[in-house]
C-alpha cells in the first residue's frame, strides 16, 4: 500500500512488489486509499497480476491511491484492518510512504497479536486463522520528495522534484535575464533543506535559506544584499534566491518569499518576482533514478519479507552508498525525528551533523562558487596554476564541474587555466586563464564549452606538451572526461621519465554517458543520458501501443551495457541485449516465441533494447528484420536508434550536484599534491568518493573493450529479468 503525499517512483514500487511476489509464487494483493483502503476492506483490498501493473512505470502519483484515515489512528480501526487482511490470508505488508505512515505501520505491527487473538475471541475470525496468522511481517520503503529520512540516502521521489524545481529555474533564468529581474523561488521542505540546498547549487542560484541553517536574525538583509549588489556590478543579469518553505533566522521569525522580495525591493530597488512551485514538485513523469530505486527497494522488500522471522522487528529498505539496503525501521524514525527535534532545539549545528556530511559539504560548496568575486588569498601562499581540459566525447555536465572546478580553485588563491579542444589544445598551446565570470551560467549547459577530443598524445606530441607545460608554467592537470582521456592522461603520466616537464598532478574526474570508466561506478553525464533514453522510450511506447507493435531499440554504450539495462529496468522493456553477455541465436529464438505467445494473448506493446556493442552480427537491425519476418501478422516492428541526442541536452540535476561535488575534491587533490609526481582518478565507489592511482587504470579494464574489470550494477540483471516476466 501507498500512504502519506504522493511521490514519484511509488507506481515502479508497486510494479515491483507485485512481479517480484509472483515470481516467487505468493499471492500479492493491493490495499488501495492508503489505511483508508485497509479500514474499509472489501473491494478496497483486492489481487494484482502481473498484467494489472504493467504500463503503470511512467506515471507519476500512485495509480493505488493515498488517503488520510482517522479511524485507523484508533485501535478499533487497528482492528478493523487486522481482520480484513487474515480474512485473505495477508500476513506480511509492504508500505511506501514517509515517516508518520511508517510510524503508524510499525504501531499496527506491534499490536497484532493482541487484535487477532481480540478478534478470535470475539468470534469474527476463526482459531486457525488467528494461529495461522500470529505475526505481521513488515517492510517500509519511503516516499518522499523531502528526503529527509534516515536509512537511506535518497527517498523515492526526490530526484523527480529536483528535475521538476531545476527545470522551472532553468526556465526563470531566461527571464530573469532578459528583464535583469531578480527571482524568489520557495521551493517544499518544512523542516528539510535538501530541496532548496540542492536546486540552488544544480541551477546556479545565489542565495538559499534552509531549515537546518537559519540565517543570522541581525545580518543575514544585508549579507543577501550585499552579495547580489556584487554581483550585478560584475554583469550578471539576473538573482536568482531559493527559499525552503520552513525556512526561518535565528530568532525563530520565518524567512518567506515574500519577505525576501520585499527586501530585495526596498534596499536594492530590484524589480523582482515570487515563484511558489508547490505541488508541481510532486508530480509528473518520474526520473529514470525514481523509477529504478523504486523497482530495487520493491524487490528487496518482497526479498526481506521472505525471509523474516516470526520476532524480526520491521525493516526500512533503501539505498545507501548505492547498495540497496535495510535496517531496523523505528530506529531510523526515531533519528529522522531527531532533526526536527535539533531545530526546533535551535542546536543548528546538530540538524547539520545529523543531515550527514555530503549535505554539509554541499552547503559550504553552494557558497564559495555563488560569491560575485573570489576569496583573498592568504598572504605568502604560492599562487599555483592548474589547467583543466577535456578528453573524449562531451559528456552532461562538463561544464558544471569547469565551473565548480575554476571558481573553487580560483576561490583558493590559484590561477586556473582553460585548455580548448582537449589534449589537442594542449599540444598546439591553445590556453587561456580562466576568470571568475567567464564560467558564469555554464551550470545548466550541455556539451563541453571547453571543447573536446579523442586524441592521445604519440611521442611528438608528448614533446610538444612538455613544451606547452613550461610555456604557460602549469602546475596540475584536471582531465574532465571519457576512455579517451583517461588514456591520454595515463601516456602523460608514463612519459615523466623522457618528459620531466611532465613531473606534475594529474588526476581524471569521470564524464561519460556510457558510464565505462574504471575507478568509479558512475560517471557525470550517465544519469542525463539515462533520462534522455528514457524520456523518448516513453514516447515510442505511446506510439507502438495503438499498432500492436514491437518497437527495438538502440542505446549507446560502446562496450559497456549499463546504459541499456538500466532504461530496460527502468521503461520496462521485455528483452535487453548486452555487450558484456553477447546474443545467440538461442536468445533470438526465446524472445521470438515470448512475443508470440503475448500478443497472441492480447499484448498490444513489445519493448526491445540493444546496446550498439551488444554483438557484430546479431545488431539491432537484425533483431528487428528477424521478428518482423516471423511475427506471423501478431504484431509490426519498428527499429529505433537513439544516437547523439543520448549526448546532449542540459545535465540533470544529479549529473549537475555530482560534477559539482568531484570538481571540489579534484581541485583539493592538486593543491595538496602540488609537489609531488602522482597521478589519480576520481570517483564513486560503494557511494563514496575514492580516489585511485592513475598508474593501476591498464590493470583495471577489460582487455581489448572500453569497459572496467569489475561493473557493480551488473548484479541488478537478475531484477530486470523479474520485472520483465510474462503476465500472469
Amino acid at each position: 500500500m501507498t500512504s502519506g503525499g504522493d511521490a514519484c517512483g511509488m507506481n515502479a514500487a508497486v510494479r515491483a512488489i507485485v512481479r517480484t511476489a509472483i515470481h516467487h509464487e505468493l499471492p500479492v494483493y493491493a490495499v488501495y486509499e492508503g489505511y483508508q483502503g485497509l479500514v474499509d476492506g472489501g473491494d478496497a483490498i483486492r489481487p494484482l497480476r502481473s498484467v494489472d501493473v504493467g504500463g503503470i512505470m511512467h506515471l507519476g502519483g500512485t495509480v493505488i491511491g493515498t488517503a488520510r484515515c482517522p479511524q485507523f489512528r484508533e485501535r478499533d480501526g487497528r482492528r478493523t484492518a487486522a481482520r480484513n487482511l487474515v480474512e485473505r490470508g495477508i500476513d506480511a505488508l509492504v508500505v511506501i510512504g514517509g515517516d508518520g505512515s511508517l510510524t503508524g505501520a510499525d504501531l499496527f505491527r506491534r499490536q497484532w497479536p493482541e487484535l487477532i487473538e481480540e478478534l478470535a475471541d470475539a468470534g469474527e475470525i476463526t482459531r486457525e486463522q488467528a494461529d495461522t496468522h500470529p505475526t505481521l511481517r513488515l517492510a517500509g520503503i519511503v516516499g518522499s520528495i523531502d528526503n529527509d529520512m534516515f536509512g537511506t540516502d535518497m527517498t523515492v521521489g526526490t530526484d523527480t522534484a529536483l528535475h521538476r524545481i531545476t527545470e522551472a529555474m532553468d526556465a526563470l533564468h531566461s527571464t530573469a535575464s532578459s528583464h535583469q529581474r531578480s527571482f524568489v523561488v520557495e521551493v517544499m521542505g518544512r523542516h528539510c533543506g535538501y530541496l532548496a540546498l540542492m536546486s540552488a547549487l544544480a541551477a546556479g542560484a545565489n542565495w538559499t535559506f534552509i531549515p537546518e541553517r537559519p540565517a543570522d536574525a541581525a545580518t543575514w538583509e544585508q549579507e543577501m544584499c550585499e552579495t547580489l549588489a556584487s554581483g550585478r556590478a560584475q554583469g550578471r543579469r539576473q538573482n536568482m534566491v531559493v527559499v525552503a518553505e520552513g525556512a526561518h533566522d535565528t530568532a525563530g521569525n520565518p524567512i518567506t518569499a515574500q519577505r525576501i522580495k520585499e527586501v530585495l525591493e526596498e534596499q536594492l530597488g530590484e524589480d523582482t518576482r515570487v515563484t511558489i512551485l508547490g505541488h508541481v514538485q510532486r508530480g509528473g513523469v518520474p526520473s529514470a533514478f525514481d523509477r529504478n530505486l523504486g523497482t530495487l527497494c520493491g524487490y528487496e522488500a518482497v526479498r526481506l519479507l521472505l525471509h523474516a522471522g516470526p520476532d524480526d522487528e520491521a525493516q526500512l529498505i533503501g539505498i545507501r552508498e548505492n547498495r540497496i539496503v535495510s535496517s531496523p525501521l523505528m530506529a531510523n524514525v526515531e533519528r529522522t525525528q531527531e532533526v526536527a527535534e535539533a531545530i526546533g532545539a535551535e542546536d543548528y549545528s546538530r540538524a547539520m551533523q545529523l543531515r550527514g556530511g555530503s549535505f554539509t559539504e554541499s552547503w559550504e560548496t553552494f557558497h564559495t562558487v555563488v560569491q560575485a568575486r573570489p576569496s583573498a588569498p592568504p598572504p605568502g601562499q604560492r599562487q599555483l596554476r592548474l589547467a583543466v581540459l577535456h578528453g573524449g566525447g562531451p559528456a552532461p555536465g562538463m561544464n558544471t564541474a569547469v565551473r565548480a572546478a575554476v571558481r573553487l580553485g580560483t576561490d583558493a588563491g590559484h590561477v586556473m587555466l582553460g585548455v580548448h579542444s582537449g589534449f589537442d589544445g594542449l599540444i598546439h598551446g591553445r590556453i587561456d586563464e580562466l576568470s571568475w565570470m567567464d564560467v558564469t551560467g555554464w551550470t545548466a549547459e550541455g556539451g563541453a564549452e571547453l571543447g573536446a577530443s579523442r586524441r592521445i598524445p604519440d611521442e611528438d606530441d608528448l614533446a610538444r606538451i612538455a613544451e606547452q607545460v613550461v610555456a604557460f608554467g602549469i602546475d596540475g592537470v584536471l582531465m574532465i572526461g571519457g576512455f579517451a582521456g583517461y588514456r591520454a592522461a595515463h601516456t602523460l603520466l608514463t612519459a615523466r621519465s623522457r618528459h620531466p616537464e611532465l613531473a606534475m598532478p594529474i588526476v581524471c574526474l569521470p564524464a561519460s554517458i556510457n558510464n565505462d570508466l574504471p575507478g568509479s561506478e558512475l560517471s557525470v553525464g550517465a544519469d542525463t543520458a539515462l533520462n534522455s533514453i528514457v524520456m523518448d522510450v516513453d514516447k515510442i511506447k505511446q506510439s507502438a501501443v495503438a499498432w500492436h507493435r514491437c518497437f527495438v531499440v538502440e542505446t549507446m554504450g560502446r562496450d559497456c551495457g549499463y546504459l541499456a539495462l538500466m532504461s530496460g529496468l527502468a521503461t520496462g522493456a521485455e528483452r535487453v541485449y548486452l555487450p558484456e553477455e553477447g546474443v545467440s541465436l538461442d536468445d533470438l529464438l526465446e524472445d521470438v516465441e515470448t512475443f508470440r505467445a503475448s500478443f497472441r494473448a492480447g499484448k498490444r506493446l513489445g519493448l526491445v533494447v540493444h546496446g550498439e556493442g551488444a554483438d557484430r552480427v546479431y545488431t539491432s537491425q537484425f533483431v528487428r528484420t528477424l521478428l518482423e519476418r516471423e511475427a506471423e501478422d501478431l504484431f509490426d516492428v519498428r527499429q529505433a536508434v537513439l544516437g547523439h541526442v543520448q549526448q546532449g541536452g542540459s545535465p540533470s540535476p544529479f549529473d549537475r550536484i555530482q560534477a559539482t561535488r568531484l570538481a571540489r575534491r579534484c581541485v583539493n587533490y592538486l593543491i595538496e599534491h602540488a609537489e609531488s609526481r602522482t597521478g589519480a582518478m576520481i570517483g564513486l565507489q560503494g557511494g563514496r568518493v575514492h580516489f585511485t592511482e592513475l598508474a593501476a587504470f591498464p590493470g583495471l579494464r577489460q582487455e581489448g573493450v572500453q569497459r572496467p574489470l569489475e561493473q557493480q550494477w551488473l548484479s541488478l540483471r537478475p531484477v530486470e529479468r523479474i520485472m520483465a516476466q510474462p503476465g500472469r
